[in-house]
């Protein structure tokens, strides 16, 4: 019998705004996140249509947390999976709970704490070679100069050593034309997807050119079976003991749908962190301050050169990382598809709804966060991160696997850059996100000035007045609001 006490969807609050026939579209595509943080008032639930079709949107952290743990009944699914899908096939990211586990057994190696210290000399070379080929007075775009930064470790670290210039640029150039693509494929209805307008036609030519990109080195690497210390390597060589009525290593597609998919997320979601991380930085110069006099103290217990060995020192740098995740999380909104019936909150759902959870709605709701607008990275002082609440990564079975990757590659390169460079905006005007999957932060623009000696004697004083004694309770340093 069915309990009588669980309510149905129709007492679900449909969200406002909604117009015949297309539903939230509109608002969707104009105002993507004046759109989510209208809805945090409901604080469990709401429904949001898209065209004829409806999705659940959860506001809850309680209720975002039980969807992400029970991925059995709470699968990977929905447009956007669907949209992604197209590039990436069933990688990990992408994949139905039924190939899920063999998969993370199969590529958790790849990411093993002893392997993370050789990506991690990678990362830092890296980035000091980055920050070391700009010069003086320069404006560039950052999102640019990160995708760049990031494309070459991530190649190095995938494959021990970068591509042809030229194929590394191909493949820059079409990984951006790919990711701006997702959002706005995601948005529009499966009739209109498929005309052969030029925008398709791009895409549909960027997403062959860099699976053929992917392929082509994996077949390379087949004829050389040398372990090259690299996460190929790692993939090709994974064994899974457990498998069940499975091959017990990945076959060649799925080398490539995961090599795609490491690809696709090393590069861009890290590069768009360390773009919002800089900018935000250039927006709070007081916290820029104090970011430079960290790393002046780090690099001098070592002659310059940064490496893993650092990480644990970069104490503000961490708590800026955290923060900028928290303001522009990369995944900001996600969707879950019901595998059978099930009860969330209260509320009867059927086997097949789409269930949309949001990063960016949570991470700014003002009963979690005080401020939620506002760039404090001394919030996280003496704090961990909530897990219902804080979740750039996800949460559960699907938690990203490659967190720690990002995070070390994003520290180092941060460093790198503060060491050498004072960040200043350019212009007068707001940067808003360009809303796609992720929250990017194409055509964002910065000064780089270079440090000098007076930069360091200025960072020493901010290091002086900084101590614990005059650090004030949650709230950081004394020269935080000294412009």
């Amino acid at each position: 019998m069915p309990d009588t006490n669980t309510a149905t969807v129709a007492s679900i609050p449909l969200a406002p705004r909604a117009l015949p026939l297309l539903g939230h579209a509109l608002p969707l595509l104009r105002d993507p996140l004046a759109f989510i943080t209208s809805l945090s008032g409901y604080r469990e639930m709401v429904r949001v249509r898209l065209g004829p079709s409806s999705a659940v949107m959860i506001c809850d952290p309680a209720l975002t947390r039980q969807v992400f743990l029970n991925d059995r009944v709470f699968d990977k699914g929905g447009a956007i999976y669907d949209r992604i899908r197209e590039v990436i096939g069933d990688g990990l990211s992408t994949c139905a709970y039924p190939l899920h586990r063999r998969q993370r057994r199969l590529c958790q190696p790849s990411f093993h704490p002893t392997r993370l210290t050789g990506y991690a000399a990678v990362f830092a070379r890296a980035a000091q070679a980055k920050a070391a080929g700009w010069r003086d007075g320069d404006v560039v775009d950052i999102t640019q100069e990160m995708m760049t930064l990031t494309t070459r470790a991530t190649m190095e670290t995938m494959f021990s050593g970068a591509l042809p210039e030229e194929t590394m640029q191909r493949a820059l150039t079409d990984t951006s034309t790919v990711v701006s693509a997702f959002f706005r494929r995601m948005m529009t209805p499966a009739l209109l997807r498929g005309l052969p307008t030029p925008k398709k036609r791009r895409y549909d030519e960027a997403r062959h050119r860099l699976s053929a990109t992917i392929e082509g080195i994996i077949a390379e690497r087949r004829a050389d079976p040398t372990d090259h210390a690299d996460l190929l390597s790692a993939l090709i060589g994974a064994v899974d003991d457990e498998s069940e009525g499975g091959e017990k290593q990945l076959s060649d597609t799925e080398l490539a749908d995961e090599a795609l998919t490491f690809f696709l997320g090393g590069m861009e979601t890290t590069a768009i962190t360390l773009a919002w991380a800089l900018h935000l930085l250039a927006e709070n110069p007081h916290v820029q301050r104090r970011l430079q006099a960290e790393t002046d103290d780090v690099l001098a217990d070592n002659g310059g050169t940064l490496d893993a060995g650092h990480l644990p020192s970069l104490g503000l740098a961490s708590r800026v990382v955290t923060e900028t995740l928290r303001l522009y999380p990369p995944a900001w909104m996600m969707t879950r598809t019901l595998r059978e019936d099930a009860e969330l909150g209260g509320v009867r759902l059927k086997g097949g709804s789409t269930i949309v959870l949001s990063p960016y709605l949570l991470h700014r709701r003002s009963d979690l966060y005080a401020e939620p607008n506002r760039f404090d990275p001394d919030r996280w002082l003496g704090a961990q991160p909530d897990r219902a609440t804080y979740i750039p990564f996800g949460a559960g079975p699907r938690k990203c696997i490659g967190d720690q990757f990002a995070l070390t590659e994003a520290l180092l390169a941060l460093t790198a850059i503060v060491a050498r460079w004072q960040l200043v905006p350019v212009g007068h005007e707001p940067f808003r996100p360009k809303v796609e999957t992720s929250l990017s932060s194409r055509g964002l623009r910065l000064r780089l000035d270079e440090r000098r000696t007076s930069d360091a004697d200025t960072t020493t004083a901010v290091r002086s007045a900084c101590t614990p004694s005059t650090t004030k309770p949650g709230g950081g340093c004394p020269l935080d609001h000294q412009e």
